[in-house]
């Protein structure tokens, strides 16, 4: 290997350091695909040589894999695969086999059809992610259900947390702005104070406003100035003055705020902890977190719960479940 390809190497393994999935080395897509479909010709399925390819390949490899299978056997992977697995592990194996903004949109889609909205995947989606993220995501959801994710959401949530929700869908943040300007972080403090702890009832737009379309450096200090102010700190603030899935909304601005990590590994255990499994939750974040920072996730969970991921894993999932989810995951911290 010529000097400058090891060096383009390993400056893609620092770049990486948060990656649990990444591509492999010497990637040739058809004879994974041949795999796949000799996985599950005929009668059962070699669920573990599915779990060996999908699980050790990056997305954009995963893509190519289905042209390969569609061009070698005339067949459409997804399709394939969901006619030969079932229940959390084929719910698992068809989310990476999205791409990761379709997935991403088609997670809003399925918590806002039928009856009932589920607010917490919403949240957690349109509070975690940058601007760049939230226009992509849109563009998918247009693509894919000829709809707009925006009016969809308007339609299907109300009052304050409809405005919350279009509100950082809208991408007023300035993901990259390091700068602080002491005064209006300021002033902001002393807004949200006014807005709730000072008067009786709450101004809950100020909220919205100063926590949906400032930095997240920005809002540090203005955390920072409101806790000197008001003696308690923004989070106590909004569970006293805010509740349901407003205050989820508006603390999960907070918590993604402060540290994204921590909110990840929050959700992660929180999944998982006590009887039964939020499933749901679980492959979201490690599907859609694997190609980007999930080591680093990883690393949270273990020092805030005294426990690593892939025990609790163990400990709450079974059999092909597992692992792949384990794979996916990589080695313990």
């Amino acid at each position: 290997m010529a000097w400058w390809k090891a060096w383009a190497w390993l400056l893609l393994q620092i770049e990486q350091k948060g990656v649990s999935v990444k591509s492999s080395r010497h990637f040739n897509p058809d004879p994974d695909a041949e795999t796949l479909y000799k996985a599950m010709k005929g009668i059962g399925t070699n669920e573990q040589a599915i779990i060996d390819v999908l699980t050790q390949r990056s997305n954009a490899q995963r893509q190519q894999i289905a042209k390969s299978f569609m061009a070698q056997f005339g067949k459409d992977l997804i399709e394939t695969l969901k006619s030969e697995l079932s229940a959390e592990f084929e719910r698992l194996i068809i989310a990476l086999m999205y791409p990761p903004y379709r997935y991403e949109a088609k997670e809003l889609y399925d918590a806002m059809k039928g009856l009932g909205t589920r607010e917490g995947v919403i949240i957690e989606i349109l509070a975690s992610r940058t601007k760049n993220e939230l226009q992509e995501i849109m563009k998918a959801y247009e693509e894919d259900y000829w709809s707009s994710l925006e009016e969809d959401i308007q339609a299907d949530t109300s009052g304050y947390l409809e405005r919350i929700l279009v509100c950082l869908l809208q991408g007023s943040r300035d993901d990259l702005c390091g700068f602080v300007d002491p005064g209006l972080a300021l002033q902001d403090a002393q807004d949200l104070y006014a807005a709730g702890e000072k008067i009786c009832g709450t101004d809950e737009m100020k909220f919205i406003t100063i926590l949906c379309t400032r930095s997240a450096t920005h809002l540090m200090r203005v955390f920072e100035d409101y806790e000197k102010m008001a003696s308690k700190s923004i989070e106590d603030s909004i569970k006293s003055e805010t509740h349901g899935s407003l205050e989820e909304a508006m603390l999960t601005v907070v918590k993604c705020t402060r540290n994204l990590h921590s909110y990840f590994a929050e959700r992660l255990y929180y999944a998982m902890k006590g009887a039964g499994t939020h499933d749901g939750t679980l492959i979201r974040i490690i599907v859609s977190r694997s190609e980007i920072d999930l080591n680093l996730i990883k690393c949270r969970f273990k020092e805030m719960y005294g426990k690593t991921l892939s025990s609790m894993i163990v400990e709450d999932t079974s059999s092909d479940y597992k692992n792949a989810l384990l794979n996916l995951v990589g080695s313990d911290p």
